[in-house]
């Protein structure tokens, strides 16, 4: 089934994503998360595996096309065929002159007479072999062997989007979890010096807009935090449908953000997206199949030779004759309205709208590589330019509360250091989650699932 693409990813994909469905055949029904279970980004690429529709829809086109292989090899073998029929018949009616002489001279008389209605039966079984169509046949099944690999390679490239959708939403949830936490970090610190400005005024040392200036970052900080909640929320769904499990219990996720260079060079990149980009096979393979399909138009000058045999009974009554015949029959075409030119005309076509396909996409897999590697850059600089700016927002948060405590610092000297180091955390976080993503957009370039 899988001969020629058993060294290749093709028929790998298949196998696992058919493994897979008729082992978890309740996985299908959203019973794939446990309550309180620690996901983990390998867990959460096997579950979107499992349950995305995408796939088993693949799958369903693979064994289609294996099954059109078989269809085409049927004209190998021999037709066998059986035939039964009754008929009631009736004979036609004779007539017949006659000659009468009479006082009146002569005339001409019809005498009709009618047959009667009898019953046939006749009942056989025949055999048809095709011995030589130049090729045809052989044409045929090749076209769709291409065919049907370009459906495995369909699979794998479905299934390469469903994973970088997974790893897309798993690092995005992570980036809304960390951001919700530093809003939620924001509203400690805030609550703190609201505390200290209320101290302070009580007292005497600070005027009564220390406590409302507090009060107004408080309520601020609170509503960012109201809507990183709410971004997690949403983030968790678009993963859950990413996952195919749309109705999964609440979960907690492995924290995967953190830096890790990510070192294979564009070059090597490159060669790689050429080799292994399942979506590139496929459209090879629908080139071939396009010039197979050149070939089997042309053959359509060709005639056919079949070998035929039967066995019959036939007659009135009962006991019926038996009798037999064998022979052989060539089929050739004269003319058919130019049917078989406009045939190879269609295919040629066709094999160039495929070449052209084919070019166009690898122009776009060096754009996809490119541009992978410049956001790939881009999230680098950012992850060093974030990291020294958290450093330097928590050094200045020290100095503004240090000065607004021994009393010669401002409120406002305070908010902005406290909104400076939220806003260096969640770039942080941002450059490491696009560093992340960036990677992402590189393998699923490269096809590589890794």
């Amino acid at each position: 089934m899988f001969t020629r693409l058993s060294q290749g990813y093709g028929a790998k994909a298949v196998i696992l994503a058919v493994l897979v469905v008729c082992a978890y055949p309740s996985v299908s029904r959203g019973q794939a998360v446990a309550p309180d279970e620690l996901l983990t980004l390998s867990r959460a690429i096997e579950l979107a595996l499992r349950n995305q529709p995408s796939i088993l829809a693949g799958i369903g086109a693979v064994r289609a096309g294996e099954a059109r292989i078989g269809e085409a090899k049927s004209s190998y073998y021999p037709q066998f065929s059986a035939a039964g029929a009754y008929s009631k018949i009736s004979r036609p009616s004779s007539s017949a002159a006659v000659t009468s002489a009479g006082t009146g001279g002569t005339g001409t008389a019809v005498v009709s007479s009618t047959s009667g209605v009898f019953d046939q039966y006749t009942g056989s079984v025949g055999v048809n072999q095709l011995l030589w169509d130049f090729g045809k046949t052989a044409s045929t099944v090749r076209v769709q062997d291409y065919n049907t690999q370009s459906s495995r390679y369909d699979l794998r490239s479905t299934q390469d989007q469903v994973i970088f959708n997974v790893k897309q939403t798993y690092y995005n949830l992570l980036l809304a979890i960390r951001t919700r936490d530093v809003a939620q970090e924001s509203v400690n610190n805030f609550e703190k010096h609201l505390q200290q400005a209320r101290g302070f005024f009580e007292v005497g040392t600070k005027p009564k807009f220390d406590v409302t200036k507090a009060e107004v970052d408080l309520s601020n900080a609170r509503l960012s935090l109201i809507k990183a909640e709410n971004q997690v929320r949403l983030a968790r769904v678009n993963l859950n449908n990413a996952m195919g499990t749309p109705e999964a219990p609440e979960y907690t996720l492995e924290d995967v953000l953190f830096f890790v260079s990510y070192d294979l060079p564009f070059d090597a990149a490159l060669q790689k997206a050429f080799a292994q980009r399942a979506d590139l096979q496929s459209l090879t393979q629908k080139k071939n199949s396009s010039k197979e399909s050149i070939s089997l138009a042309q053959k359509g000058y060709y005639p056919a030779l079949n070998a035929t045999a039967s066995y019959y009974y036939t007659g009135t009554e009962f006991p019926l004759s038996d009798g037999w015949n064998y022979g052989f029959n060539v089929t050739a075409p004269i003319f058919n309205g130019f049917l078989t030119k406009y045939q190879v005309a269609e295919a040629k076509a066709n094999y160039d709208t495929a070449s052209a396909t084919e070019r166009s996409l690898r122009l776009s897999i060096i754009s996809q590589v490119q541009q992978g590697y410049v956001l790939l850059r881009q999230a680098n600089e950012s992850i060093v330019a974030s990291d020294v700016a958290v450093r330097q927002a928590k050094e200045n948060v020290d100095l503004a509360l240090g000065r607004y405590q021994a009393g010669v610092g401002s409120p406002i000297e305070v908010t902005d250091a406290l909104t400076a180091l939220s806003n260096a955390e969640v770039a942080y976080v941002s450059a490491l989650t696009d560093y992340k993503n960036a990677q992402a957009s590189i393998e699923v370039a490269i096809g590589a699932r890794d």
